[in-house]
């Protein structure tokens, strides 16, 4: 039983290390600017 446990353990770090992060996570003020380039642009 202590085996099953340690291996799903492992499998779940390995996973969680495995993780691609979608990037910085930016404010509302740089999505504001970025809507306003855009929409202004056009």
């Amino acid at each position: 039983m202590a085996h099953q446990k340690r291996r799903n353990e492992a499998a779940w770090k390995s996973r969680k290390q495995e993780q691609h992060p979608h990037g910085k996570i930016k404010s509302l003020k740089e999505l504001s600017g970025e809507y306003d380039e855009e929409h202004t642009a056009k």
